[in-house]
């Protein structure tokens, strides 16, 4: 019997090009081991023939340690060709949050944290101002103040990259962080590495979005939660959604009902992540939400 992880689960995550038989192979794998299947999914994009699938393996009746089961899942994945992982949901990732003077998206995660429902550890935040530090130091979370001066922000960059690698972050997390970060920390992080865009991506890019919104009488607003690149604005997007509005609407209501978006999205695009439902594929999500 398997006994490092007997009241928890795996989740196995693959993507590869698609094929007869692979469902049936992974599934046949599984119950060899004695291993249950929890939850699955799967999904084939016919235009790129690419296959997806998200496993979630009860631990209690399998067979064996979860390091014997991917030497042997190794061998099954040369055979199709599978980009993979599998990962214990008992051993939760170190998420390092930064941020700038707004607190909506950042004491939502917070709460969602302290209640349980964001399953990881939050081991400090990061910001370039002071103002959210009591915030944070009340739920118990270190708090570390880096200035990000308009003339040299290089070196600044230097000290934030410093404190992620201290804190042995698995994800770091932008909660509406006001600052373009290096290409250094996008490579060093990349599918981990999560925004939130207070715009329905790839509208009003950049800057002052709800002011666009506003001066072109828009319909609906929205928020995107997504991976970050090199291209500002222009990573793979994890979730997304939007709020309908109308003429009776000024500039302070989009933000209001902007900001409740913002939140939501980000919360559930990190939960998303967390639990491994995301797969990215080029500048694309297969998001197994359910």
């Amino acid at each position: 019997m398997n006994d490092t992880n007997q009241n928890g689960s795996y989740t196995l995550v693959v993507s590869c090009p698609d094929a007869i038989g692979i469902v049936a192979a992974v599934s046949s794998f599984v119950a060899e081991r004695e291993g249950s299947l929890l939850e699955s999914n799967h999904h084939t994009d016919v235009e790129q023939g690419w296959f997806y699938m998200r496993n979630v393996i009860g631990a209690a009746s399998l067979a064996v340690s979860l390091e014997a089961f991917r030497a042997d899942f190794g061998h099954l994945a040369k055979t199709f060709g599978m980009k993979w992982r599998v990962s214990d949901n008992n051993e939760l990732q170190r998420v390092v949050i930064l941020v700038s003077q707004a607190s909506h998206c950042l004491a939502d995660i917070l709460n969602r944290w302290e209640s349980g429902e964001l399953p990881c550890q939050i081991p400090c935040v990061i910001s370039n101002h002071e103002n959210l530090r009591s915030m944070v130091e009340w739920h118990g979370i270190p708090f570390h103040y880096v200035p990000v001066p308009q003339v040299d922000k290089a070196a600044a960059f230097v000290t934030v990259t410093e404190i992620i690698t201290q804190y042995q972050a698995d994800t770091v997390v932008l909660a509406r962080y006001m600052q373009i970060v290096p290409s250094t920390l996008c490579e060093q992080f990349t599918d981990r590495l999560i925004n939130i865009h207070h715009s329905f991506l790839p509208s009003f890019i950049g800057a002052n979005p709800y002011q666009k919104a506003y001066e072109r009488g828009v319909k609906l607003i929205g928020a995107t939660c997504h991976y970050v690149t090199e291209d500002l604005d222009e990573g793979p997007i994890i979730e997304q959604d939007v709020v309908r509005v109308n003429h009776s609407c000024d500039k302070d209501d989009l933000v209001r009902l902007g900001r409740d978006a913002e939140q939501a999205v980000l919360s559930r695009g990190l939960r998303y992540h967390l639990e491994d439902r995301v797969i990215v594929r080029g500048n694309k999500t297969i998001v197994f939400s359910s």
